[in-house]
């Protein structure tokens, strides 16, 4: 595998994983969000913000 093909596929896993958790806490916005990063490639993924001041 190349590393672009294992990063979408882990991206996929993590989308997957997020929309779960919306669904079982009844978070709209979270299971959303799951289902929109399995679906963009990375290149269009938002960056992560960090919580750091």
């Amino acid at each position: 595998m190349t590393a672009q093909k294992t990063t979408d596929t882990s991206d996929k896993l993590k989308g997957s994983i997020k929309e779960a958790i919306g669904k079982l806490v009844g978070d709209p916005k979270v299971e959303a969000e799951g289902k929109s990063q399995q679906k963009l490639p990375k290149s269009d993924a938002k960056p992560k913000q960090s919580s750091k001041p």
